[in-house]
């Protein structure tokens, strides 16, 4: 990787291809700057013609650069690629990521990528028809296949009347995966040890109806799985992430699919799975679902307590423990209420029963890990390992799972 500038400030090329999206970069490049990263603004011609060039140099505080002819003793169109500690496409277009895999290099910008050797993050934005063309799948796939990270389009209002997948990722989703990429850079970790895999992951917490307005459920937020799925991103996986009765931001470049019920659950990640890589369930799904849910609210009679039949909900985990695939990876999460020793014992039982290869033991309560910001884990192998890990950011304990995951699907 380059060295760092004087001022210890990271490089960042915002290459911005001509959509309509381009707009968004705008948010984009001010959370780079803002977050003290030395940004260089390059735009397609067409670019230009939805954001001027001096909208970017007010922004960035940097010159714009433009083409390969301003400039030229500084020989702009290797100088820029080869500098960089990191390249952002967003928008990425349909015509931006077929020259880019073909190597075409007509202007500023894909002379760039070509002389780049620094991570490369795609943020595409197209209409639905133009991303699910076999044409541009394949050209995703080429660029993946060399190391680049392509985000999944998000789904949503396209321009016109039209909705549908093709949408750009939110700027701060966006910006949450090249710090990612930037950070690991840094650290000497390979960005792309995920690359070509495809990781499902499930977060959040179940919801059992017991009539229109209530229901059983647990205190499972979902940071944790959605930090997994986040850092699965940068490391280049194509991410499944099923959610449940989540409400953070959908992370960029993840296929997101919304889930209430336990079955529901159940059904997304059997479905999922079958060309799944690995499978990560960080949810939390209810164990035991009301018998019979009624049609209209329950109303008290004469004070008293109704009584409710519980059934129990299937175990999602160890169905895909026994239909699991050669060289497929699960991993588990046993949440407990017991001391550490207890909760190993029962983590032990559950990895066994479940045919996991990893189980994840943590300490949970109503001010313990559901909600926080925080995690602290011990990560249990089927090969008999063992890591304790002290508390830390979900953000980082993500991505020590997701090393232990990579180091065995490799």
């Amino acid at each position: 990787m380059p060295d760092q500038p004087a001022e210890g400030r990271p490089r960042v090329v915002l290459g911005v291809a001509g959509g309509i999206a381009a707009y968004k970069a705008c948010e984009l490049l001010r959370l780079l700057t803002e977050s003290g990263h030395r940004v260089r603004v390059v735009p397609t011609a067409a670019a230009l013609t939805f954001v001027g060039e001096a909208t970017w140099a007010a922004l960035s505080g940097q010159p714009v650069s433009t083409d390969v002819w301003t400039g030229a003793h500084e020989v702009p169109h290797v100088r820029l690629g080869r500098e960089a500690d990191l390249v952002v496409i967003a928008p990425a277009t349909a015509d931006l990521l077929a020259k880019a895999a073909h190597g075409l290099a007509d202007d500023l910008l894909t002379n760039t990528l070509l002389t780049a050797r620094c991570p490369v993050l795609f943020a595409p934005a197209m209409h639905t028809e133009m991303w699910e063309h076999p044409a541009t799948q394949a050209n995703v796939a080429t660029l993946r296949s060399r190391g680049a990270i392509v985000l999944e389009p998000a789904v949503g209002r396209l321009t016109g009347a039209d909705t549908g997948k093709g949408r750009l990722p939110e700027p701060a989703g966006i910006f949450a995966v090249a710090t990612r990429l930037l950070r690991r850079g840094v650290s000497g970790v390979s960005e792309h040890d995920l690359a070509g895999r495809h990781i499902v992951v499930t977060a959040g917490g179940t919801r059992e109806p017991i009539d229109p307005v209530r229901f059983i459920g647990n205190r499972s937020s979902g940071k944790q799985g959605y930090a997994i799925a986040r850092a699965a991103v940068a490391r280049g996986a194509r991410v499944t992430l099923i959610a449940a009765n989540v409400t953070l931001p959908d992370p960029a470049g993840a296929d997101l699919v919304r889930v209430e019920t336990t079955e529901q659950l159940r059904t997304a990640a059997v479905a999922a799975a079958t060309s799944a890589d690995a499978v990560i369930m960080a949810a939390a799904p209810a164990d035991f679902r009301p018998a019979s849910r009624s049609a209209t609210k329950i109303k008290k009679v004469d004070g008293a307590a109704p009584t409710l039949e519980l059934v129990t909900n299937p175990d999602i985990a160890a169905e895909l423990g026994a239909a699991k695939r050669p060289g497929q990876v699960l991993v588990a999460f046993a949440a407990e209420t017991a001391d550490l020793d207890r909760a190993l014992v029962a983590g032990q039982e559950k990895l066994l029963r479940k045919r996991a290869d990893l189980i994840v033991v943590n300490e949970v309560g109503v001010d313990k890990t559901f909600g926080a910001e925080h995690n602290q884990a011990v990560i249990l192998g089927a090969d008999g390992s063992r890591d304790a890990l002290s508390e830390m950011p979900k953000d980082e304990l993500a991505d020590r799972i997701l090393d232990r995951v990579a180091a065995r699907l490799a």
